[in-house]
């Protein structure tokens, strides 16, 4: 009876392990599972590349997040296998600040980031003393701040770098007021505000056009802002993911994204090696 019950605990034991394994796991089909974490409700990009994976024997799961900090954060502890959501620049800061065990495996899109108002149609129209809403995530206002400079609208030090703050303003002519919130927010925030500075994919989430609707828009070849897939350092060579980072970079794939997104977001396909040697 003792044996029996050993065994039976055994397994248990080995079914649980196999739960828990992510890639590892199987489905029903015999296909490798590989879960994804991306942030936002939009899956149809990563639905088109799950349907050629599957074709691979790869099985993509995609796990929706609303925040840029859960999907490094599960990725790190085991949860997902793959995240892509952010760009190189904030992945990095996020990863030295966390010191997470997480590298970039391939490229994706560059998603310019945009100045957004229900009450301007310009940015001449902005009026002294308005108030931008932009998010508070340090490389995210860094990159707002270089959206606004860009603009017109601010000077920034020239030590203020991917991460600048209010204090790297050295030139403010119309007195602006930022107003500092999590990305998610920045889209209510418009009718308070004169204009919002936006994420790409918050954007799109909100219902708002990337390409036609800023009144002011980021350089679409600016390298700390592409993005990326990102596994595991330990998993970083995974035939399975690389493939699947095959399969997003592949001409078709580009077409797919700049059709989807109506040329809100551009196919940025780079070597890993150019993609973190960014600066």
């Amino acid at each position: 009876m003792k044996k029996i019950t050993s065994l039976l605990l055994l397994a248990a034991l080995v079914l649980l392990l196999a739960a828990c394994g992510g890639g590892d796991e199987e489905g029903a089909d015999g296909n490798r599972k590989v879960t994804l974490g991306i942030s936002g409700s939009d899956t149809t990009i990563w639905d088109y590349v799950g349907e050629k994976a599957a074709k691979e024997g790869i099985d993509i799961e995609i796990v929706t997040f609303s925040d840029y900090v859960a999907p490094n954060m599960a990725l790190a502890e085991g949860e997902l296998d793959l995240n892509a959501f952010q760009t190189i620049s904030y992945f990095d800061e996020f990863v030295a600040e966390h010191k997470l065990d997480i590298v970039p495996i391939g490229s994706t899109v560059i998603a310019p980031m945009g100045l957004y108002s229900e009450k301007y149609k310009t940015v001449d129209e902005l009026p002294d003393g308005a108030q931008i809403a932009l998010p508070n995530e340090a490389t995210n206002m860094g990159r707002g701040l270089l959206l606004l400079q860009e603009a017109g609208l601010i000077k920034l030090s020239d030590d203020a770098g991917l991460t600048g703050t209010a204090d790297d303003i050295i030139e403010n002519p119309k007195n602006i007021e930022l107003v500092p919130m999590i990305s998610g927010q920045t889209p209510r925030a418009m009718a308070d505000v004169a204009a919002s500075i936006i994420n790409n994919g918050v954007a799109v989430d909100a219902g708002l056009n990337p390409s036609e609707d800023p009144i002011a828009r980021e350089s679409e070849t600016a390298a700390p802002y592409i993005n990326l897939i990102a596994a595991s350092k330990e998993n970083a060579d995974d035939p399975d993911f690389l493939k699947i980072v095959e399969l997003y970079q592949q001409d078709d794939t580009a077409e797919f994204i700049k059709e989807h997104t109506k040329g809100a977001q551009i196919p940025t396909f780079v070597p890993v090696k150019e993609l973190v040697d960014y600066q």
